[in-house]
């Protein structure tokens, strides 16, 4: 079989652009709806609980479709897969904006939430094949600018959508996009081989418990307390015990739905564990700085979001300039001083403080955008490199999917910490303010009102609670800043890609 990236330059650059835009979808929408959830909530009739299914129902189906991508790739034919994915997502999108009342909405945002799942690994896919394994790197950085700056522009342009128009926007957007890259799919798009092997039903029902029980403990347990709840007890049971079941039966099944040989490949499996720390970095960071700026700063959803906005300047530039370094500089490096930028930048965070202009934010989002791009391309290069091209598929949604999961797990981290920081920061300030100290409190806190009277206090408390929640917030950025450093020894584990050649191409078989 000829190699899919024997195809004509125009060629390749119309089914780039389809790919990257039919990718942007679900990756917008895992962050654009967050900001219209009041709205949605009053036109749903639902209460501030039950809303939040919105989103859980997207995560946990997403999650839980994610590994099966290359099997119904292999099984029906990728472009045929793509394809469908765009439609159903469009299609569910369009009902997600139709939506009446909350079951009709939590039911199509699992349909929405199982098509985006295939889309973001099968472009990533495409983009290696299509693209000789010279211009890889060129191909991830393109790949990547969409898989950064989607959670970046998602909560701006959602708030804009939201503001402007309502709510049903957020997704009624998708369907003129969805059209126009299920058109340009059709037309340009390569078709590719068909594998008929069989489907491993056990081995998906353990790893749908496991990753199942996983997204609802870390999505719930702010919600329900944590481990003072049984629901939680009981999800992180399926959790563990999915995932040990799925271990032992992968390794001793014979047709499991991962091939145990993509674990023998070290860059693999390191580039999945730095995939796992870039979800941290890159989620959870997104989702302290926006609270952060609206709450203590007094700056609007969309004013927070235009102040976000260099941290995608900044990945899009380095990912030009790094797209052209690697092949000239050891990856390694490149990704060596990604995670230097990285914890440069949070160490900037942490020097956040409540007078401060707009500059430090700006600045810090700048270099933490660049510090993305120094991570992204080259990991992905690396991990791809050694890897047999028939893995790749299974090997992408594995990627995306340590990506989801590490930004799941650093989301709930970061929330848990600030909570249980906010409290103590609390009680360290308030043991300083008595009687005899409270006339000593600066009057432009009091503004006007005498000492030593209950608005007085109410006064004082309420610039404590800012204080500590602010100082609650640079923890967090000091512990972000630990784990970027923590997770550099692991480049060690790396070792230089070797190019492969066309025997390394799957078997022929009938095409798609």
């Amino acid at each position: 079989m000829a190699n899919t990236y024997d195809i004509s330059p125009g060629q390749r650059l119309l089914t780039t652009f389809a790919v990257i835009i039919a990718m942007l979808m679900p990756i917008l929408d895992q962050t654009i709806a967050n900001v219209a959830l009041p709205n949605m909530r009053t036109d749903l009739g639902a209460n501030p609980e039950t809303i939040s299914w919105v989103l859980t129902a997207y995560i946990v189906a997403s999650a839980i479709a994610i590994p099966i991508t290359g099997w119904l790739a292999d099984r029906v034919g990728r472009k045929r897969l793509f394809i469908w994915a765009v439609i159903i997502f469009t299609i569910a999108s369009l009902l997600c904006a139709m939506a009446q009342n909350l079951e009709t909405m939590v039911a199509f945002r699992i349909v929405q939430g199982v098509a985006g799942a295939f889309l973001v690994p099968l472009a990533q896919s495409v983009m290696f094949d299509i693209n000789p394994p010279a211009n890889h790197a060129r191909a991830m950085s393109l790949f990547g600018a969409g898989v950064m700056i989607g959670p970046i522009l998602g909560p701006v342009l959602g708030g804009w959508l939201t503001d402007n128009f309502n709510w049903r926007w957020v997704f009624l957007i998708n369907l003129p996009i969805g059209i126009l890259a299920v058109v340009m799919l059709l037309r340009f798009l390569p078709a590719t081989a068909i594998s008929k092997r069989r489907f491993d039903l056990l081995g998906f029902f353990l790893i749908a418990l496991a990753l199942g029980g996983l997204q609802m403990m870390l999505d719930r347990g702010e919600q329900l307390d944590w481990f003072a709840s049984w629901e939680i007890w009981i999800e992180c049971g399926l959790a563990i015990s999915g995932l040990w079941m799925f271990c032992v039966h992968m390794f001793t099944s014979r047709n499991p739905i991962f091939d145990p040989h993509m674990f023998a490949d070290r860059n693999f499996v390191t580039g999945l564990l730095f995939m796992a720390v870039t979800g941290v970095m890159l989620l959870a960071g997104l989702a302290l700085l926006p609270p952060l700026l609206q709450n203590l700063f007094g700056y609007s959803v969309l004013q927070s979001g235009f102040l976000t906005a260099p941290r995608g300047v900044g990945t899009l530039v380095s990912m030009v300039l790094v797209g052209r370094l690697v092949g000239r500089i050891d990856a390694r490096l490149l990704i060596l001083s990604g995670m230097l930028l990285m914890a440069w930048s949070l160490w900037q965070m942490s020097g956040f403080s409540l007078d401060m202009d707009q500059r430090p934010i700006v600045l810090s989002g700048l270099v933490q955008g660049c510090a993305l791009g120094f991570i992204f391309v080259p990991l992905n290069t690396l991990a791809f490199g050694t890897l047999a091209p028939k893995f790749r598929t299974t090997a992408a949604s594995l990627m995306n999917l340590g990506r989801s999961i590490g930004g799941s797990i650093g989301i709930s981290m970061v929330t848990v910490l600030l909570a249980r920081n906010l409290q103590i920061s609390h009680s360290d300030l308030t043991q300083h303010i008595t009687q005899q100290t409270l006339p000593q409190v600066s009057p432009a806190i009091l503004q006007g009102a005498p000492p030593l009277t209950d608005t007085a206090l109410a006064m004082v408390d309420a610039e404590i609670n800012r204080q500590a929640l602010m100082i609650a917030y640079i923890d967090d950025f000091w512990l972000m800043m630990i784990i970027s450093l923590c997770a550099i020894p692991l480049i060690l584990l790396l070792r230089k890609s070797r190019k492969r050649g066309d025997d390394d191409a799957p078997p022929p078989a009938h095409m798609d």
